[in-house]
Formats: C-alpha cells, sequence, structure tokens
C-alpha cells in the first residue's frame, strides 16, 4: 500500500520545513508562510486519513503537533519565532484536509 510511505515522506517533508533554521526561510510575502502552514497540515490530514489514520485521532495529534511546532520553534536554536497565527493556520489547513478527504472518500464510495 502507497499511502502509508506517502503519509510518512508528508510528515518528513514537515519536520525539515517547520525547523528549517530562520536563515533559510524565505520573507519576501508575508503571507506565503501561512499559505505554507496551511499547505503542510492539508497535505499531513490529507495523506493521513488516506493512510487508513482515524479522523479523530489524526486531528488530534495534528493539532498537538501544530502547537508543539510553534512552541519548539521558539525555544530551539534555530532562530525561529513561535507564532499563533501560524498554528491558527495549521489548523485551519488540517480542517481543510479533512474535508477533503472526507468528500473524496464519499466520492468513491458512490
Amino acid at each position: 500500500m502507497i499511502a502509508r510511505p506517502v503519509f510518512v515522506a508528508v510528515c518528513g517533508a514537515s519536520l525539515f520545513v517547520l525547523f528549517l533554521p530562520g536563515s533559510d526561510v524565505p520573507t519576501n510575502v508575508p503571507v506565503s508562510d501561512k499559505v505554507v502552514h496551511a499547505g503542510l497540515f492539508f497535505l499531513l490530514a490529507l495523506t493521513g486519513r488516506w493512510a487508513g489514520l482515524s479522523t479523530a485521532t489524526l486531528a488530534v495529534e495534528l493539532v498537538l503537533y501544530a502547537a508543539a511546532s510553534e512552541v519548539l520553534q521558539s525555544v530551539l536554536p534555530i532562530h525561529r519565532d513561535g507564532d499563533v497565527r501560524d498554528a491558527l493556520a495549521d489548523v485551519a489547513g488540517l480542517a481543510m484536509g479533512l474535508v477533503v478527504a472526507r468528500l473524496v472518500r464519499r466520492r468513491a464510495l458512490g
């Protein structure tokens, strides 16, 4: 089954993106950071459901991941700042991913 390796790859990409040192993070477009956060959690939710994780478990774990990543960004020596707005973008992306996953599943089941 390819779904689990894809989910694992997206998890790895999220770790890379969320913990990239601050000097390597592009800052030329202010809103782009929120779009990246939302898109990343959208993909985590979508691929997590595809991999068979339950909606409730996935939602709780990704909300905790969003919160923890912002706390870690503010305390690790990677020159990043934790931002509640980033966590909100994460949760918005998560919600959108779960909705799309549900719509895809309903359509597939016919």
